[in-house]
């Protein structure tokens, strides 16, 4: 049996929630293209996003620590991965569209640069007189200018609810305002839908994380309400915690936000009135989130990570060190763009030398970034 993309695009119109976004009903690309004779629209745009040279190099950026710290950590891929596997749960029990929803949490972490947040801060500031820089943004550049593909044009050429999905990408501490959207919309089911997947990746795999390194042992976590549920629920009453348990309680913790998040947002839907795709994005409002009662779990447990784990000083050392590693490349770089690659010296003319460094090295991972310093700065290591 053949399924072709015309019978995909009727299961979707049958089993998909009235406010979802059809593949069908995509407003398109901006250059025209033929359709996959199997594959809906937005199908496509999942594969040519993971099928890029910035979602390889995930594999070796930080998500919170370093890769050299470790094996076992999450990289940018492995949080990306995670994210997209939360994402296709809720758009599946919310009725939306699942490839649309996976393709934006694909995407979602392209334009991080090496070295996690701190990596981000550092390019920022050094580009504060030039437009700064920020991952979102660098998302939805790479995707429309910096990966070339295609003789055609620039980037993937991806539809137009993609790149809104995209566009639209917000956390608490990142929001992004791409021109060419209407600020005044929300994002789509699909893109809040994303944005939370986003937000309960973090959450539990960071302290997973947090606590497999040793940075917070368990005794430090007693206060958390979050905690004191899924450690009752397991049966942990303190002592030594192993791999296994600790395995448990992070999938209940997911388990618990996954069904609190489907049911609330179900609620709020409903409460909405909204009936269309234009009903979700013209309120004033995001519809998918949590109960009151979990935002306020949330929140202590937020704010313990960013006390316990992102300020930990051994990850501040680690901070600190991918501030200088940058800075100092930054400055080489925009002195002399000579000693960059020709292809990373092709964009000066057309952005300007700054822009072209700062592409270059938001482009690096943490290994290779590493070994551009060693390269430029250490004697004995050959160029």
């Amino acid at each position: 049996m053949i399924i072709s993309r015309e019978a995909r695009e009727e299961l979707e119109e049958r089993f998909l929630a009235p406010y979802a976004i059809a593949s069908r009903a995509s407003r398109g690309r901006q250059h025209a293209e033929p359709d996959d004779p199997y594959r809906t629209a937005f199908q496509r745009d999942r594969d040519r996003i993971l099928h890029t040279t910035a979602f390889r190099r995930l594999e070796y950026k930080t998500q919170v620590f370093v890769n050299y710290e470790g094996d076992y950590y999450r990289t940018r891929l492995t949080h990306t991965l995670e994210v997209a596997q939360i994402g296709r749960s809720l758009a599946r029990a919310l009725g939306a569209n699942e490839d649309l929803v996976e393709g934006i949490c694909l995407a979602h972490d392209l334009g991080h640069s090496p070295f996690g947040h701190a990596g981000e801060a550092t390019l920022n500031e050094l580009m504060r007189e030039h437009g700064g820089f920020n991952h979102n943004h660098q998302t939805y550049r790479i995707v429309t200018v910096l990966e070339r593909r295609y003789k055609g044009w620039q980037g993937l050429n991806l539809t137009y609810e993609m790149l809104e999905g995209i566009a639209k990408h917000e956390t608490e501490y990142d929001l992004s305002a791409i021109s060419g959207y209407d600020p005044n919309l929300r994002g789509s089911l699909e893109a809040q839908i994303a944005n939370m997947a986003d937000e309960l990746a973090y959450n539990a795999h960071d302290l997973d994380d947090g606590l497999r390194s040793g940075l917070i042992v368990p005794e430090q976590l007693a206060e958390l309400e979050l905690w004191q549920h899924v450690t009752d629920y397991v049966g942990w009453r303190g002592g030594k915690l192993d791999d296994v348990t600790r395995h448990q309680i992070i999938r209940r913790l997911i388990h618990i936000e996954n069904v609190d998040v489907i049911e609330a947002t179900s609620a709020a839907i409903q409460a909405s009135g909204a009936q269309t795709q234009q009903d979700i994005q013209r309120l004033p409002y995001n519809v998918v989130g949590h109960s009151d009662a979990f935002k306020r779990m949330n929140r202590q447990l937020k704010d313990f990570l960013y006390q316990n784990l992102y300020f930990h000083y051994r990850v501040t050392r680690m901070s600190a060190k991918a501030q200088r590693f940058l800075t100092d490349l930054f400055k080489a770089f925009v002195a002399d763009p000579r000693q960059m690659p020709p292809d990373a010296q092709a964009r000066i003319d057309q952005d300007g030398v700054h822009r072209a460094v700062t592409d270059y090295l938001a482009g690096m991972t943490d290994r290779y970034a590493l070994q551009e310093w060693q390269r430029l700065f250490d004697p004995f290591t050959r160029t």
